[in-house]
């Protein structure tokens, strides 16, 4: 396998080949309305167009410059009390009413050198919740994912690249089952599983997991402490195509605290640049996940 950042070379230079010789390219009510399934008006490409880099920038290294995205400040963070049962909590939202946001992305089948390129080198705070088979693009993908310009193009590469640029790589599974279903030995499985090809492949045991589905129940919990999970974290809102959100509230807003789910869908590129824009646009700020979660966790 080649090295994550030639990786995104090739791919790009491919692509850019390509036009060169060709002349060319679910969730109910995001923003309060149906989802969007086709292109943004205005909008010119799905991965590379205007954000991946160039091969001489993708060599380039980046000096640490600290972890990206807002930190909570004294006294911001309200607590998030341990369960008297010693497992780990179940997170939704971040307590604070600071107007900030947590960006979180799912799977890792679409590996668009694009959206690496926005999270790098705008330094965007976002966690990425991967699964092995979307990652090594094993058997089916999931429908959502199929049609992608990436589909696998990086495999650990790529998720490497992201680690290298800041983002936390935590658990999803090996095979995203719907782990009620599972045994507790099954549910262990597929947690301790995953996190033991994290811990080979980006170099660090993941302490967060984010159950396929957001399902679980108390098995859930027991396996994940078994594999070491400190939090299980679920969302307030869901990222639909076109960086459109589906709220999982009445009133149809963002609030201070939210955790939102993306996936790496077709497009990705395009709709993260979207959406970063439009969370910034209402005023709010992108939190670091991990200092939030420290300050409220204790």
């Amino acid at each position: 396998m080649a090295s994550g950042k030639s990786w995104v070379i090739r791919v790009t230079a491919a692509f850019t080949a390509l036009a060169v010789s060709t002349g060319c390219a679910t969730g109910s009510g995001p923003d309060g309305g149906a989802a969007a399934h086709g292109p943004v008006a205005g909008d010119t490409g799905d991965a590379t167009a205007g954000t991946a880099p160039s091969p001489g920038a993708s060599a380039a290294p980046t000096a640490p410059q600290g972890p990206p995205g807002a930190l909570p400040r004294p006294g911001e963070v309200g607590r998030i009390p341990r369960p008297q049962d010693g497992l780990p909590p179940v997170i939704s939202s971040i307590p604070t009413k600071r107007k900030v946001v947590f960006l979180t992305i799912d799977d890792g089948w679409e590996q668009d050198p694009g959206f690496l390129a926005q999270v790098r080198d705008r330094r965007i705070p976002i966690t990425a919740f991967v699964t092995r088979d979307a990652v090594e693009a094993r058997g089916a993908a999931d429908p959502t994912a199929q049609g992608g310009r990436f589909l696998g193009a990086g495999k650990w590469d790529y998720v490497r690249d992201l680690r290298d640029a800041g983002v936390p790589i935590e658990n999803h599974t090996l095979t995203h089952p719907n782990l009620p279903a599972l045994g507790y030995e099954g549910q262990r499985a597929e947690i301790c599983g995953a996190s033991k090809v994290i811990r080979k492949q980006a170099g660090s045991a993941p302490t967060l997991f984010r159950p396929p589905f957001g399902n679980q129940n108390g098995l859930t919990r027991k396996a994940a402490t078994s594999c070491g999970v400190k939090a299980l974290l679920l969302w307030t809102a869901t990222v639909q195509p076109g960086g459109k959100i589906a709220y999982q509230v009445p009133d149809k807003k963002l609030r201070p605290g939210d955790v939102l789910l993306l996936h790496f869908r077709p497009n990705l590129s395009r709709d993260f640049r979207i959406l970063v824009n439009k969370i910034k646009r209402r005023g709010f700020e992108l939190g670091n996940l991990e200092a939030y979660l420290k300050a409220a966790i204790r």
